[in-house]
C-alpha cells in the first residue's frame, strides 16, 4: 500500500512469505472494500496506479488506452492482491485476471467481493512461486504494493519475473527506504494521520529503486521505466510524479523470444 497490500510469497519448501505480515492483512481483511476504513489510502492511491498499468500495457501491446476494454485478451496475475480492489477494474478493462494471496481470508472477501459485482477475477490462495513452479505464465505480473511485506525481495522479484511470457510486462509499486519515507510513510502516515495501522510498514524493509531494478533484471527482465507518486493533500489525491522520495512504479519487460 503506498505510505499496503498483502504480503505474497513462496511456496512451503522455499518461502518469501513473512507469515506475521499475512496474519496481519488477514485480520484487516473484512476492511478491503470499506473506502473510510484502513484501506482508505489505497483506494485513492488505486486510480494513479489502474492508469498507470492501462497506459503502459497499451503502448506496449498496441492497444488504444481509451477503448472500453483496452486490455481484452490479455492474461495477467495480481501478486499480493488482498482484496482485489486492483484485479477488479483491471478485469473490467477486459484482462483475464488471476488474483493470488497467501492470506485466505483476503481471497474469501475478494471472490465475494467480486461475485457480488458480476466481475471475472480468478482468485487462489497460492503463492507466485508455486504457480511459477506448476508452469503458468503471463503477458502482464502485478507486483504492487508487495515487495516491501517479503522476507526475501530479490528472491521474490526474480521469481515474479520468471512469470511474464516472452515479450510481457511487469509492474511493481513499493515504497523507496529514504528518511522522508520513514518520516511520510511511517510517523506521518500510521503514526499522526492514522492513514494506516501502526506496525503496516518496516522501513528496513523499504526498497530502492536502484534494489529494485537490480532484482528485476536479475529476472531476465528490463527496467522500461520508473515513476514517482505523489500526494497532493489539497485534493486529496495522489498523481505520478518524477519524484520517487517515497512513493513509486516501475515497468520492465521481457524481451520476445
Amino acid at each position: 500500500m503506498p505510505v499496503s497490500q498483502a504480503s505474497s510469497g513462496a511456496s512451503a519448501r522455499a518461502s518469501s512469505i513473512d507469515r506475521d505480515e499475512v496474519a496481519r492483512f488477514d485480520a484487516l481483511a473484512a476492511t478491503w472494500w470499506d473506502e473510510r476504513g484502513p484501506m482508505r489510502v489505497l483506494h485513492r492511491f488505486n486510480p494513479v496506479r489502474l492508469a498507470y498499468i492501462r497506459d503502459a500495457a497499451c503502448r506496449h501491446f498496441g492497444r488504444d488506452p481509451n477503448a472500453p476494454f483496452a486490455l481484452d485478451g490479455l492474461s495477467l496475475v495480481d501478486v499480493g492482491c488482498g482484496g482485489g480492489v486492483l484485479s477488479e477494474p483491471l478485469a473490467r478493462l477486459g484482462a483475464r485476471v488471476t488474483g493470488l494471496d497467501p492470506a485466505a481470508e483476503n481471497i474469501r472477501v475478494a471472490r465475494a467481493h467480486a461475485e457480488s459485482e458480476g466481475v471475472p477475477v480468478a482468485y487462489r490462495s497460492e503463492t507466485i512461486e508455486a504457480v511459477v513452479d506448476a508452469g503458468e505464465r503471463f503477458d502482464i505480473v502485478l507486483a504492487m504494493e508487495v515487495v516491501e511485506h517479503v522476507v526475501d525481495m530479490p528472491a521474490f522479484v526474480r521469481k515474479a519475473a520468471e512469470a511474464v511470457k516472452p515479450g510481457g510486462l511487469m509492474f511493481a509499486a513499493t515504497i523507496n527506504r529514504t528518511m522522508r519515507s520513514f518520516a511520510l510513510a511511517i510517523v506521518g502516515a500510521e503514526y499522526v494521520l492514522r492513514w494506516l495501522p501502526k506496525g503496516t510498514h518496516d522501513w528496513e524493509k523499504f526498497v530502492t529503486p536502484a534494489e529494485l531494478t537490480r532484482a528485476v533484471e536479475a529476472g531476465g527482465l528490463v527496467v522500461t521505466d520508473t515513476t514517482g507518486v505523489v500526494y497532493n493533500p489539497l485534493g486529496d489525491t495522489w498523481r505520478a510524479s518524477r519524484d520517487t522520495g517515497v512513493n513509486y512504479m516501475i515497468a520492465a519487460e521481457r524481451p520476445p523470444a
